[in-house]
């Protein structure tokens, strides 16, 4: 027999209550139960615990230490189920939350300030890694959950989609294609492409699509701030592509550039919240996915 949290209880109140008729009337438990349960913990250690000479229950020598150390654990079993109930509830917890600067930027702080106010007892961080590196760390377990872009590997991954945009080109007014209504991947073999860094998702499917048009980009500049782009392509430097929600309003604010519709194109940018398929998934994670679900449904 091995004592057990039980054992220890029913212990700690016969010994507070000095009786086992009370005790077992205060735990709704028939005397002979209680007296077996003591009597257990007795014969495992060897010791006599109470004293039932008298008319009331007294410790021993050894049943006083015993009470010390069962007061003790049965206290911190007690905060155990307290703090797994908080857990459970998602009052408490740590998440670190994949999200590409982009993105995140442009989604996300109304979501996370929200979050925080809802679920303070949640220890909430954000990695800013690009798209791909995102996927990588769910895959790898590093991350729980995560935004990325593209399409979403279904084998490996459970996601929900919370938008999805085509990309646009964005060009220097003064560049001859900026006369046309739209533009093929094709049309582009010959132009400077200003791309985002290797970790993006949208890096590697522009290129791709570059690929199948039949020529490799001329990669010239790269950056992860789309307005960084978005000026260099205004002075000149090169043609871009951006969604088309992002460079509508980049496009108004700046008057020498020219955004056009790509003819036949697969790029487009869709954004997945995403998690690891077949994988324990934390209450906080779980709470996250669940919240900003519904948080971006609304802004949708």
């Amino acid at each position: 027999m091995t004592t057990d949290i039980k054992h220890l209880h029913y212990f700690l109140e016969v010994a507070v209550r000095k009786s086992f008729t009370k005790a077992a009337h205060h735990l709704y438990v028939t005397q002979p139960t209680i007296s077996k349960m003591v009597r257990d913990i007795e014969d495992e250690l060897g010791m006599v615990l109470l004293d039932r000479t008298g008319k009331e229950i007294e410790l021993t020598d050894a049943g006083k230490i015993v009470f010390e150390q069962a007061q003790q654990i049965v206290q911190s079993f007690a905060h155990l189920s307290d703090e797994l109930s908080d857990l459970t509830h998602a009052k408490r917890g740590k998440l670190t939350v994949g999200l590409p600067p982009m993105i995140g930027i442009h989604f996300f702080p109304s979501i996370l300030s929200q979050f925080r106010k809802d679920f303070p007892g949640i220890s909430l961080h954000i990695a800013e890694y690009g798209a791909k590196r995102v996927a990588d760390c769910v895959t790898e377990g590093l991350l729980e959950v995560g935004v990325t872009v593209g399409t979403v590997n279904e084998e490996f991954f459970n996601s929900f989609v919370f938008f999805d945009d085509c990309l646009r080109l964005v060009v220097n007014a003064s560049n001859p294609l900026a006369n046309r209504s739209q533009v093929a991947l094709e049309d582009l073999r010959d132009e400077h492409f200003i791309l985002f860094p290797e970790d993006f998702a949208l890096r590697g499917m522009i290129i791709n699509c570059c690929n199948k048009a039949g020529y490799q980009p001329k990669i010239v500049f790269e950056s992860s701030q789309w307005e960084f782009i978005v000026k260099m392509v205004s002075e000149g430097f090169g043609i871009a592509f951006l969604p088309e929600r992002i460079i509508k309003k980049l496009e108004q604010e700046t008057a020498s550039i020219v955004t056009l519709p790509i003819e036949d194109s697969e790029l487009n940018w869709r954004l997945s919240m995403i998690w690891k398929k077949n994988h324990y998934l934390s209450y906080a994670a779980r709470t996250w996915v669940s919240e900003t679900r519904a948080a971006l449904d609304c802004i949708n």
